[in-house]
């Protein structure tokens, strides 16, 4: 049995909806590599249970009363927390997409996903990947832009490269790998990215590099 195969990814649920609490319980139990700590129904409760039961990832809705996913996620990025958001919700909006990402949120696909891209998303936010569904990515690409980039502000090649893998999912380990680099550098290379395409994190910088046409 691999590594891989053999760990099991813990998981708790922030939704203000019981049916949707059961659902999506039932739906990771019924799977193997995953084991649901807990639930709560709103952020302040959500934060509170993962500070306590620290899981891999924390599925995170956001319009919920009594507190709201944005705020939340802001809190477990402030308090430093392991766990990785991933926020599941129904809603695309520009006003609810990007504070989310801004955040902290490693990842935001929307309800009606399937379930194996649900697990799959998982398992990516569990390893620190960053996760965007392609309604969100079209979302977010006219909320990150940047008016004009200066002709000299272009990605260099090896930044394409680097900028390419990451919108594939891939760590910074495996790009290193990959290119044959370093950590450090792949971590340079994604400093120079960020601050060329204005964008603060990895998910900002995919969105960036599809609207741009960088990546294809």
């Amino acid at each position: 049995m691999t590594e891989e195969s053999a760990r099991v990814i813990t998981l708790i649920v922030v939704d203000d909806h019981p049916v949707v609490r059961d659902g999506l319980r039932g739906m990771f139990t019924s799977a193997p590599g995953f084991r649901v700590l807990g639930e709560a129904a709103d952020g302040v409760a959500g934060v509170d249970l993962a500070a306590r039961l620290d899981p891999d990832v924390v599925l995170m809705d956001l319009r919920m009363p009594g507190g709201g996913g944005v705020a939340a996620i802001a809190e477990l990025t402030r308090r430093g927390a392991r766990s990785r958001v991933l926020v599941l919700t129904t809603y695309d909006t520009d006003s609810d997409t990007l504070p989310a990402i801004e955040a902290g949120a490693t990842g935001y696909l929307l309800k009606d996903a399937p379930r194996e891209e649900l697990f799959a998303a998982v398992r990516a936010a569990a390893d620190g990947r960053s996760v965007l569904s392609p309604a969100i990515a079209s979302r977010l690409m006219t909320r990150v832009r940047t008016p004009e980039a200066p002709a000299d502000e272009s990605l260099s090649g090896r930044e394409r490269e680097v900028l390419a893998l990451v919108a594939r999912g891939t760590t910074n380990r495996e790009i290193a790998a990959e290119l044959f680099i370093s950590e450090a550098t792949v971590k340079t290379h994604l400093t120079h990215v960020y601050a060329k395409l204005g964008a603060k994190d990895r998910a900002a910088a995919v969105a960036v590099g599809y609207d741009r046409g960088i990546l294809g």
